[in-house]
């Protein structure tokens, strides 16, 4: 297993948001915008819990909601707690409505992401959405990130914010995961899109993966390059799922049989809603990059002095980001595993740009 940490744990200097009070009218006139231009509800049907999840780690903190819709997973003193489906997926569709704690959440990390690094320590494949907390005031920021066999020293993080307040009402969070694309979405706005191309090569993710969602303990690196840790006085930590969804094709990693018998099932995922950006929604996705996104690899030089071969350099974006080359990294630039800092045994411890 490669030991070294995933890129995002390096420590930026990073732009720091205002608050949401001093945002809330503007982020109430953006959040209609978007909606007049992005799409209808996807067309999905949720699934409870229990036919495609288990718990995953932190049992007595994973709490099924009464009818079994739901599940709400802690992060106390003692352990953090996530769950991950009960299947592994050669593509496929993977959604949930996500509520995120309140107040302080400084050092919290809430994860919702494909992986098969269970299966694969060498050669894994990942896509992450990660909720970083943040101090009591600002807003939650969050990133996207791919990786593609093994391709940890490659990461390709982009970070936000968002147009509203995630910890006050249910939004919906997803992953679309085809042979030629990736794209992340935000209720119905689609957030960043990757398609594949040949000089990505085997950075694409290929291999079946299983659907995780964790929350636990990343003072060491999440809020400010961790100058701010959990504090324990604002225990337990909450983040509620709603609305699971699950669509692909169910796959064997090792015996690889869905390279032949997951192509209906994949034709099926690319004629959906969700597969296809409409004009509106590719309105709404240029807008919340130019407003929200306040980091993305494609134009950090420092790191890339040559954009990655998935990058399409967007003129508008470029300008925002023409300092982005001089990002400072601080501490040790030596790598840690994902697999040990995403799911502890136990987890013990005493933006946004300008408009």
């Amino acid at each position: 297993m490669d030991r070294h940490p995933p890129p995002h744990s390096r420590r930026f200097s990073l732009y720091q948001p205002p608050s949401y009070f001093s945002l809330s009218l503007l982020s109430i006139f953006i959040f209609f915008c978007f909606l007049s231009t992005s799409d209808a509800a996807f067309d999905v049907t949720p699934i409870s819990f229990d036919e495609g999840y288990r718990p995953l780690f932190g049992d007595g903190n994973v709490v099924r909601s009464p009818a079994g819709d739901g599940v709400r997973i802690l992060l106390d003193r003692f352990t953090g707690s996530g769950f991950i489906s009960s299947d592994m997926y050669q593509h496929g569709f993977f959604s949930a409505k996500i509520k995120l704690p309140s107040d302080y959440t400084a050092g919290v990390v809430v994860a919702f992401y494909t992986s098969n690094g269970d299966v694969f320590e060498k050669t894994h494949d990942e896509l992450d959405i990660e909720f970083l907390g943040n101090i009591r005031g600002k807003p939650w920021r969050f990133q996207t990130n791919v990786y593609g066999n093994g391709s940890t020293s490659r990461g390709r993080e982009e970070r936000y914010t968002l147009w509203f307040d995630p910890t006050k009402e249910y939004h919906r969070y997803s992953i679309l995961w085809t042979a030629n694309k990736i794209i992340f979405y935000v209720d119905e706005v689609p957030i960043r899109e990757i398609v594949k191309s040949e000089a990505m090569g085997g950075d694409f993710p290929s291999k079946p993966m299983s659907l995780y969602a964790t929350i636990w303990d990343a003072s060491d690196w999440a809020t400010s390059g961790g100058r701010y840790k959990v504090n324990y006085k604002y225990a337990p930590f909450v983040a509620e799922f709603k609305d699971l969804v699950l669509e692909g094709c169910m796959a064997d990693p090792i015996r690889q049989l869905p390279a032949s018998g997951c192509h209906a099932k994949d034709a099926q995922l690319e004629a959906r809603d969700f597969a296809t950006i409409t004009s509106s929604q590719r309105r709404a996705m240029r807008r919340f990059r130019e407003r929200y996104m306040y980091y993305s690899y494609c134009y950090d030089t420092l790191r890339y002095p040559v954009p990655p071969p998935e990058c399409m350099i967007i003129p508008s974006e470029k300008a925002r980001f023409k300092d982005t080359g001089r990002l400072k990294f601080g501490g040790s630039h030596k790598r840690r595993s994902r697999r040990r800092e995403r799911i502890p045994a136990a987890s013990v411890s005493d933006n946004q740009a300008s408009m």
